[in-house]
């Protein structure tokens, strides 16, 4: 054998020996990339009830919601009501019950005061 047919073995050799090296991380990397697919397959397959889920709850809160502002408008009228109710109230029976208050209060103190003098 001749000297170029040495370095052409050898060279052979280097090749071999690289092909070896690189084909070890791309079986590797192979290996990565389907436990990826897998993984992706697998979130993708849980992610359309997970999503119905969370659909119907938002509507079924959006309906809750409803029932809670029509509750609550009726709670502001009922106060509002209410609000006139006694504004009615103070304005027709409080200014003549305060009188007889007063004019009850004022015999008590002339009874007292004639009482007192006797």
């Amino acid at each position: 054998m001749s000297v170029g047919d040495w370095a052409g073995l050898i060279a052979a050799l280097a090749f071999v020996a690289l092909v070896g090296v690189l084909a070890v991380p791309l079986v590797k990397l192979g290996r990565v990339l389907d436990q990826t697919r897998a993984t992706v397959k697998q979130i993708s397959d849980s992610t359309g009830p997970l999503l119905a889920s969370v659909t119907e709850a938002v509507s079924t809160t959006s309906a809750q919601l409803a029932k809670v502002d029509t509750v609550t408008t009726s709670a502001a009228q009922i106060s509002t009501n209410v609000s006139a109710l006694t504004g009615l109230f103070a304005a027709t029976l409080g200014t003549p019950v305060v009188k007889v208050a007063a004019f009850s209060y004022g015999v008590r103190s002339a009874l007292r005061r004639g009482r007192a003098r006797s």
